[in-house]
């Protein structure tokens, strides 16, 4: 597999949960936490990209390499395409765009996900078996189908594809396989130039998902599914207080 470069975005501000790269998980910052598992994937460089002074200056007293990016980015990926330009990277590198809300991301996704670049594919994604049928029926659990090459055909908050033999219903087993959709980026600086620069498509914009601007644009994206969802990221104060006692399950054995 070829280098790669991994580049956590992290902006302070957060609707949810307010600064939350840094809160604390344990001893350490959540953001401290991503860096470390990125570190563990073996990436050739681990940078986070941020908007404020304080995320950069904690990143970089734990010996992690941080920038300054500007504070009006529309998106993340607009904030690791900035951050790729700051440290030099060429436009045939591979980036991984980890979130700064995933403390306990695998290393092993990671590496994975980047393999994925070797398909030729614009863009490179995972995903894992939805096991509730709370979860399929859930708008927050991005659901995705993919065809036989291992390419995504399209992502949705409603449940896809549509059984029409078998409804999904709360409480009850699922008759069929659905995948979710888990939020790892990789792809070629190049290609995410050429992504940030396309406008907001119509599909993006109905289901609120940025993925959708690639395949609108007919861009291909490699996707690989998991055998189990990873450790769920953080995204609202009760995500934190779970995230808190994971962690100390992990450090207690």
């Amino acid at each position: 597999m070829a280098d790669f470069h991994v580049i956590i975005p992290a902006r302070l501000q957060s609707t949810r949960l307010e600064a939350k790269a840094l809160k604390l998980i344990g001893d350490k910052p959540m953001i401290h936490h991503v860096c470390e598992q990125s570190q563990l994937s073996g990436a050739k460089t681990v940078t986070v990209a941020t908007d404020d002074h304080t995320i950069l200056k904690s990143v970089e007293s734990a010996g992690y390499q941080a920038v300054m990016t500007r504070a009006d980015h529309a998106s993340g990926s607009d904030r690791v395409f900035e951050a790729a330009e700051i440290i030099g990277l060429a436009n045939e590198d591979s980036i991984v765009n980890v979130q700064g809300d995933e403390p306990f991301i695998p290393p092993s996704n990671i590496r994975l996900v980047a393999s994925l670049l070797d398909t030729n594919a614009n863009m490179a994604t995972l995903c894992c078996p939805i096991k509730t049928a709370d979860e399929a029926l859930d708008p927050n659990a991005v659901k995705v189908i993919f065809n036989t090459q291992g390419q995504a055909i399209y992502f949705s908050r409603s449940l896809i594809p549509y059984n029409r033999n078998q409804q999904v219903e709360r409480g009850k087993p699922l008759a069929s396989s659905y995948y979710r959709h888990i939020g790892i980026y990789a792809y070629r600086k190049s290609f995410l130039k050429s992504f940030i620069n396309w406008p907001q498509s119509k599909l993006e914009k109905t289901e609120s998902l940025e993925q959708l601007r690639v395949l609108e644009n007919g861009a291909s994206i490699a996707i690989s599914p998991l055998t189990e969802m990873p450790p769920p990221g953080v995204d609202t104060p009760e995500d934190l207080e779970k995230a808190r006692v994971y962690y100390a399950s992990l450090t207690s054995n």
